[in-house]
């Protein structure tokens, strides 16, 4: 196996662009994301308010929303077909609507009519701006009952407010870099380690060299020594990519670290085997590279991390149990931002061992089928 790895090392050396696939690109990806991510959320989104009313009340949803980090009022005007086109020109994202009477009808119990509206069209951006809008404008509300009309009418009783505490669990500042970037990095990488394998590969069946690969060993070897040099400089990469997560950045590991890298070493071994499965049957390197965008470009997608799998259709739960990153990203939630006990995640680190066994066993056939019908002499 050490002559088989020392002979793909000499293999990427000697070939500059596949040394640039193992080396510069993951660190572009990893320098990219993070850079994308630094901020942590998106700040100061530009929001308006349209006020009919020139109250009191209305002044307080004006100061409350001034306040709140995550918006920032770009226009205030009466003009509702104004700022209609603001958000249709995207350069607002959404709009609180305080209508003429909105206080009087307030203060007669009625329904103030007051209304938030914003662009669902951007999905986070669009759940940031509702949730700041709507928590600052009930702030307001409560504040000018409580302080101003209630304290001016009835001066020497104190009504106690209700109060509900909202407490975000793991994700306290609701940070993009640390809800996004852990997954979308593990996920790119094990797409570009896909690449590399089933082109490593392909290039043996290509110009015939598998003897030379295999040169006397068994097939099972020949097939880790190859595989296991691109998983190892892949999980070096991931573990450079944590490095600047946990310690530069301080995101704490809540659980099990060895975990969290055993779970990593399995996920790249399983897609590693799965791209040597995928082109030893196909000896096409084009179907092999159009099956792993399909297989493993769909997994961030469907691992039910960005996107819920709860009520999907079949077909969609059928595939998201199919690929290995689902269980790697469940396991990663467990012992890096949960910190389950070790027991829970035993699961999805016996799934991705099943995965590696049942490629690995796949492959090894489907490589000694190739040896075989090499003609001799």
């Amino acid at each position: 196996m050490w002559a088989g790895m020392l002979r793909e090392l000499r293999y990427l050396l000697q070939h500059k662009w596949d040394l640039c696939l193992v080396t510069l690109a993951p660190l572009f990806i990893i320098i990219l994301f993070s850079s994308m991510f630094y901020s942590g959320k998106a700040e100061h989104l530009p929001i308006a308010i349209i006020d009919q009313d020139h109250s009191e009340l209305s002044r307080n949803i004006e100061k409350h929303l001034s306040l709140n980090t995550t918006i920032q009022i770009y226009r205030i005007s009466e003009n509702q077909s104004e700022i209609e086109r603001l958000i249709n020109q995207t350069k607002i994202w959404g709009y609180v609507h305080i209508p003429q009477g909105a206080e009087q009808r307030l203060v007669h119990a009625q329904d103030a009519q007051i209304s938030i509206a914003f662009n669902q069209s951007y999905f986070s951006i669009g759940n940031s701006i509702s949730s700041a809008m709507l928590l600052s404008t009930v702030e307001a509300i409560g504040d000018f009952a409580k302080d101003s009309y209630l304290e001016n009418k009835i001066p020497y009783a104190e009504f106690a407010t209700a109060h509900v505490k909202i407490s975000p669990l793991f994700n306290p500042n609701l940070s993009y870099e640390f809800y996004l970037e852990p997954f979308m990095i593990p996920a790119i990488l094990h797409l570009l380690l896909c690449c590399c394998v089933a082109f490593a590969v392909g290039q043996e069946l290509k110009y015939g060299t598998l003897n030379q690969w295999v040169n006397g060993q068994a097939a099972f070897r020949a097939l880790l020594s190859k595989n296991l040099v691109y998983v190892l400089i892949f999980c070096f990469w991931t573990w450079v990519w944590m490095f600047w997560l946990i310690v530069i950045r301080g995101w704490f590991i809540a659980g099990h670290l060895g975990i969290i890298l055993l779970g990593q070493f399995l996920l790249f071994s399983a897609y590693a085997l799965i791209s040597s499965t995928v082109v030893l049957a196909t000896r096409n390197l084009s179907k092999t590279f159009g099956f792993i965008a399909v297989y493993g470009g769909s997994s961030l997608s469907f691992a039910g991390v960005t996107l819920p799998l709860n009520n999907a259709p079949i077909f969609t739960q059928f595939w998201a149990n199919i690929i290995p990153y689902t269980p790697y990203a469940k396991l990663q939630t467990e012992q890096w931002v949960i910190g389950s006990p070790l027991y829970i995640s035993l699961i999805p680190l016996g799934i991705l061992t099943l995965y590696c066994i049942f490629y690995c066993t796949v492959s090894t056939l489907l490589l000694n089928k190739n040896l075989k019908e090499i003609p001799h002499g």
